[in-house]
């Protein structure tokens, strides 16, 4: 089924499930419009990555206050909230708090007025155009569910609140501060992340890698500068550059099988004063994306190889050839165990209803959440997209052809009411799954 057709197909299922229980989840309007509230706080106090304290402040307060034993401090500003419930299982939700460096264009009466000086000192507005907000919302409904029920799990609840997610450095920060030493371990781990193109009431899978392997690469490519008009007497590394871009490019369609996804993207360029100067060296700066480990080292091999035959080819010495330097903040691929994945679908389709809960095919998108399962042994982890885009937005746009705003996008704005209230019944359903009274 094309992509298309499932916005479609879901947009046209998502109606309120009627005959909800007390165990499903279902939260009353008094407690919905609260976290409704919440949400709309959030949203107007956002904070950047590496500088969410008050955020986490605000998470803190709310764990505890339905029983929660928490620690703050972990790994930067992490928060780490656990509430025991007898012998069992243990089971991590995550989610993350850190907003973006956007200038907020919703129009919303509750949109972010926020600026904020970044780490290089320079004054950003600040806005939640990642659905962080509706995560934190949703791990707080969560948490006040399972704490008032507890006479229907049993086992080890822990939520983390993780900062810097959006700098892919949060969930390393906490690991290294001990967040599987200091803490139980889980046997699972669970997430969500809002989608901007699936209407609020639904959720969707993906089987396997979900996202993908993001890595940042610089090449800098070295030359001899010299007057444009005697270009014969340098060595240019602009079209230097330009080659090696070009054969970049064939690393993912000449050396990886047409099965295995893999993307090159050169995205900036620096290089070069004025237009008859050849420069002495040019910087180029690449986002890397895979799937699984084999294919990211093919294309990290392969990126620094053809630079390097590229400048030999070019007739460079040896201290002239091209530096390829990997970046340190790697993200690894977001990998859903099948197995896992397998359990909760039936769990998901009791709760929210079987057409609202669908398929959709992986992205070449990053989140740090993979660190988790990738602790070795690894834990078995799942994440879900929760759809967050109202519902007659998503019929206009579909009908019209349009594209919705993305996330990041300055006019991102989740219909946060059944979003939140649909993120609360599919973690509380998977929770209780995997917590199971008597286990």
């Amino acid at each position: 089924m094309r992509f298309s057709a499932i916005i479609f197909a879901l947009m046209m299922a998502v109606v309120p499930s009627p005959g909800l229980q007390a165990d499903d989840g279902h939260l009353d309007d008094s407690h919905l419009n609260e976290l409704v509230q919440l949400y709309r706080h959030l949203h107007q106090n956002p904070e950047i990555s590496f500088q969410e304290q008050k955020t986490a402040q605000r998470l803190d307060q709310e764990f505890t206050a339905v029983g929660f034993d928490t620690t703050v401090r972990v790994g930067g500003h992490g928060v780490v909230a656990i509430l025991k419930n007898g012998l069992g299982p243990v089971v991590m939700y995550r989610t993350d708090m850190d907003a973006l460096p956007v200038l907020e264009q919703t129009g919303k009466s509750y949109a972010s007025k926020v600026t904020t000086i970044d780490d290089k000192g320079k004054k950003v507005a600040v806005m939640h155009a990642c659905g962080h907000d509706i995560h934190m919302s949703v791990a707080v409904g969560t948490a006040r569910w399972m704490a008032s029920h507890r006479d229907l799990w049993q086992g080890t609840l822990i939520i983390i609140a993780q900062p810097a997610e959006e700098r892919g450095a949060g969930a390393r920060a906490m690991l290294n501060d001990g967040l599987f030493d200091r803490f139980p371990r889980p046997d699972y781990n669970l997430a969500l992340h809002v989608s901007a193109a699936l209407p609020a009431g639904s959720i969707a899978y993906t089987r396997s890698y979900a996202m993908a392997n993001v890595d940042s690469v610089d090449i800098l490519v070295k030359g001899i500068g010299g007057h444009g008009a005697y270009p014969h007497l340098a060595k240019d590394p602009v079209v230097l550059a330009a080659k090696i871009i070009g054969d970049l490019q064939t690393l993912v369609s000449r050396e990886l099988s047409p099965l295995d996804p893999g993307v090159i993207t050169v995205g900036a360029i620096h290089g070069g004063t004025k237009r008859n100067v050849i420069p002495d060296g040019v910087k180029l700066e690449l986002t890397v994306r895979s799937y699984s480990d084999d294919v990211r080292q093919q294309l990290l091999g392969g990126i620094r190889r053809v630079a390097e035959s590229a400048g030999r080819g070019y007739g460079l010495a040896a201290d002239l050839l091209p530096v390829v330097t990997e970046g340190d903040d790697y993200t690894p691929a977001v990998y859903n165990t099948p197995a896992l994945t397998d359990r909760l679908l039936p769990v998901l389709r009791k709760a929210l209803g079987e057409s609202s809960v669908t398929e959709v095919p992986p992205v070449m998108g990053g989140e740090d959440f993979a660190r988790y399962g990738r602790q070795e042994p690894r834990i078995p982890s799942h994440l879900f997209k929760l759809g967050a885009v109202p519902v007659e937005l998503v019929r206009q746009a579909t009908i019209n052809k349009v594209a919705l705003p993305s996330l990041h996008s300055a006019y991102f704005a989740p219909d946060a009411k059944p979003t939140i209230a649909t993120g609360v019944k599919a973690v509380v359903a998977m929770v209780q799954e995997l917590l199971p009274v008597d286990s």
